[in-house]
């Protein structure tokens, strides 16, 4: 099975779920998203594969969250702050051809397979 994981290896969840996967033997492209963040399509697409929204996928924690007055954005202009600012992107995601989980706990990350 062809994975995607988008990774902070600074990120311990994003460090268990990468190992996890490694574990299971699946084929991982691992994307630092901090490097290379994804794209507005790319970011649809993660949302549609969630079944969500997309503010599931911002950390609301991180300090841009507040300073972009994100509360009430919408779903456009949610996407256009995390490609902008991929720091706001929640981590670890692991995307398969017709699913995605964010992998918290890193535990969830196993439904994919």
């Amino acid at each position: 099975m062809n994975i995607t994981l988008y990774h902070n290896p600074r990120c311990s969840k994003s460090r268990t779920a990468l190992a996890l996967l490694k574990e299971n033997q699946c084929e991982i492209e691992v994307i630092e998203y901090l490097k290379t963040p994804p794209n507005t399509a790319t970011l649809r697409s993660i949302v549609d594969k969630l079944g969500t929204s997309a503010r599931d996928l911002v950390r609301t924690s991180e300090p841009e969250y507040k300073s972009l007055n994100l509360a009430n954005a919408n779903e456009a202009r949610l996407i256009k702050a995390i490609t902008q600012h991929p720091k706001l992107m929640q981590r670890p995601i692991v995307v398969s051809e017709n699913k995605a989980i964010i992998g918290r706990p890193p535990d969830a990350i196993l439904e994919i397979l």
